[in-house]
């Protein structure tokens, strides 16, 4: 009966292990995936805006050939342990490589198309969309409390939106899409980690493994790996030193989400991003150049920055996962089958 249970219920496990977890735990892997994709978008905005790099693809490469890199180095020096390759593997992983590349090129495009502030406006819409995602998959039901407080950040992101002087179609589509990947991504992951199956850095690296070949296929068929080869920077030490430690730093957001949603829900670490992209939005009024003030927009930023703290602060106090269908008594009968 137990076992029957572990494999009737997929976010059974994960349900036990968030709720097992230190508020430290939870709150420095909440930061540490905040600051990790702090850095991200501004270098990343960097290379691509202020050099502006043509190949967003071929960033995306690099960023997958440096987590392959690093994860087999520390695994063939016993630093971190995950499984050896298996054709049961790719089963385990579907869908998250489809969905992992589809988020890693929609993120890089959008954020090349976009000024800073409006980009972090139309990231807000990831967060509905992983509620309703983690009530589809998971089976989790949240408290009026955590909807309100979602529905607070998405009308602010209304209305700043409502006041975008800086129109630019093809990139609003770009970062919607980014918004279905990211939420997507999340759920998926959290439902993926289990330490039984993979663990997070097995789902890391074998992400990276299946989707790198599709991705330079992408990258070459559409001219966007001879732009790179073109490009005229790469004697420039500068610039190649923001693009490889761009790489680096493509590693360490794909860990620090795994471990956000480890340690918290997909929810929560949608919502960090979201506090995250609105402080850099404070930041893009005053430096970057491509950021046209109007006072609806600033008020539906500051809106967003309330909702997100509200929901942070309900967080902490638990009550993200408050009406979990499956209550204590029944998930622990499950961790130890």
């Amino acid at each position: 009966m137990r076992a029957k249970a572990a494999g009737a219920e997929p976010g059974a496990a994960a349900a036990a292990s968030a709720a097992a977890a230190s508020p430290l735990s939870r709150l420095l892997s909440a930061l540490f995936y905040g600051i990790c994709s702090f850095a991200m978008v501004l270098l990343n905005k960097a290379v691509l805006t202020g050099y502006r790099f043509p190949s967003p693809v071929f960033l995306g490469v690099g960023q997958m050939v440096t987590t392959i890199l690093i994860l087999y180095v520390s695994k063939l020096n016993k630093i971190i342990h995950f499984p050896d390759f298996d054709k049961s593997i790719p089963k385990k992983l579907f869908p998250l490589p489809l969905i992992y590349v589809g988020n890693h090129i929609s993120g890089l495009s959008s954020t090349s198309k976009l000024s800073l502030p409006m980009f972090t406006v139309l990231r807000k819409f990831t967060i509905p969309l992983t509620l309703v995602l983690e009530v589809v998959i998971l089976g989790k039901h949240y408290p009026l409390s955590i909807i309100m407080s979602v529905f607070a950040i998405i009308l602010g992101a209304f209305i700043a939106a409502g006041s975008d002087l800086a129109f630019n179609l093809e990139g609003y589509v770009a970062v919607l899409l980014n918004d279905v990947f990211t939420a997507a991504n999340g759920v998926y992951t959290k439902q993926k980690i289990d330490p039984k199956e993979l663990g997070k850095y097995g789902v890391i690296f074998y992400n990276a493994c299946f989707m790198i070949i599709p991705t330079v296929l992408i990258s070459f068929f559409t001219g966007d790996f001879q732009k790179a080869i073109d490009f005229k920077q790469w004697t420039n030490i500068l610039f190649v030193f923001q693009f490889l430690l761009s790489c680096v730093l493509g590693f360490l957001l794909m860990y620090s989400i795994v471990l956000c949603s480890h340690y918290n829900s997909a929810l929560t670490t949608t919502v960090v991003g979201a506090i995250k992209n609105v402080s850099i939005a404070y930041i893009g009024m005053l430096v970057g150049g491509d950021y046209i003030f109007s006072v609806l927009n600033f008020i539906g930023l500051n809106i967003c920055m309330a909702g997100g703290l509200r929901y942070s602060f309900l967080t902490i106090r638990g009550q993200d996962s408050l009406k979990h269908p499956i209550d204590e008594e029944k998930a622990m009968p499950v961790a130890k089958s």
